[in-house]
């Protein structure tokens, strides 16, 4: 049983999904807590999966422990009626750990995809960085993105022989979605293939970042655009009306500034590939750029993706205006600079995890087969 609640979830569980449905004697069923619901639908959508059972948790202004009480509930009587062999999890919601938590309560083993990345702060990302290590704690198996994971696992006290070093599924998702062909729906994107501009691509939306934090991006993105007429800057605005209001009125007159709704995953991988720079408070962002060229600026203090900041393809920069502006300008104004964080290897895999994956599922659930 494969379990997801989000997008971000969505777009790394599928792969393993479409991995899982092409493997023999393996049956995957798939739940979705719809923790978010539109952009999880999209996301299903590109990948041509249709969930088996859809618990449709979103409710407005939910919580944080009513959608976890809501998905250990629910779940609970989802994994009564299907009895799978193993419940697999990604990431760090509340979904995911209100998912382990339910699964291992009925002593069925936890396989947890993407696991032990760590910030090093319990209260930064919130509440993400305490979901993961709970449910590090609970997971039968293992699913380690990188050697850093790994180490952080090991630290924790997970046993060696239940961690695997598998790469990250994001990046298996990212190339088969750039690889199909896709039209944009908003029109200002459909030139951007023409357009000799120079693109910076903004999305931000992190819980702690709400309030000053963003304000003071606000104003750097209008700083920058005006600083720089012949640059572009697309931000696909995110859902929240805090971010909205916090953003928009710093860029509402600026003609460089093209604030869209936020778009499907296909159209948004496609998004990244056309821009330039991109500067960003997202985790998965921080591993898919970097694998079409792209530097990453993370508006944040800390990452629990140090592999990207170590090898260069990433940059943390927090999110005082001035720092912001300094260092895209950076990028814009010297080309090695540019060069050195665009040519920087991903340590994020090699488009090839979920078959990984599946071969530690295989070994797990019937060992004979392995």
């Amino acid at each position: 049983m494969v379990i997801y609640g989000t997008r971000p979830e969505a777009i790394k569980v599928a792969p393993v999904v479409k991995a899982l449905e092409a493997a023999p004697n393996l049956t995957p069923i798939v739940v979705v807590t719809a923790q978010h619901r539109e952009m999880l639908d999209q996301v299903n959508a590109v990948f041509d999966i249709v969930p088996d059972v859809d618990l449709n948790l979103m409710a407005h202004g939910q919580t944080l422990n009513s959608i976890a009480g809501s998905v250990i509930t629910k779940i609970d009587t989802v994994l009564e009626e299907h009895r799978p062999d193993a419940v697999v999890v990604q990431g760090d919601t509340t979904t995911v750990m209100g998912a382990a938590i339910a699964a291992f309560n009925r002593e069925i083993p936890v396989v947890h995809l993407e696991a032990g990345l760590r910030s090093g702060d319990i209260n930064s990302p919130f509440p993400e960085e305490a979901n993961r290590k709970i449910v590090s704690q609970i997971a039968r198996v293992h699913l380690a993105p990188t050697m850093v994971s790994r180490r952080n696992l090991l630290a924790d006290g997970v046993a060696d022989e239940d961690i695997h070093v598998i790469g990250n599924t994001v990046i298996d998702a990212l190339h088969w979605a750039v690889a199909r062909p896709v039209e944009f729906n908003v029109p200002e994107l459909q030139k951007l293939t023409h357009d000799e501009r120079k693109v910076l691509l903004v999305t931000t939306h992190r819980r702690e970042n709400l309030g000053d934090n963003m304000v003071s991006i606000g104003k750097a993105m209008r700083q920058l655009a005006v600083t720089y007429p012949d640059l572009l800057i697309v931000w696909p605005a995110h859902k929240n009306p805090k971010v909205r209001a916090s953003i928009g009125p710093h860029i509402g007159d600026l003609d460089n500034v093209l604030s869209i709704e936020p778009v499907e995953y296909g159209e948004f991988s496609h998004l990244i590939n056309a821009s330039d720079i991109v500067l960003t408070d997202s985790g998965g962002i921080q591993e898919e750029a970097p694998s079409l060229g792209k530097p990453v600026l993370v508006l944040r203090e800390n990452t629990e993706r140090p592999e990207a900041v170590d090898a260069g393809t990433v940059k943390l920069i927090g999110t005082a205006a001035e720092r912001i502006v300094s260092e895209v300008s950076a990028l814009l104004d010297d080309s090695k600079t540019y060069r050195d964080m665009a040519n920087a290897v991903n340590p994020y895999g090699d488009g090839h995890s979920a078959g990984r994956s599946v071969a530690i599922l295989r070994q797990l659930v019937s060992p004979s087969q392995g």
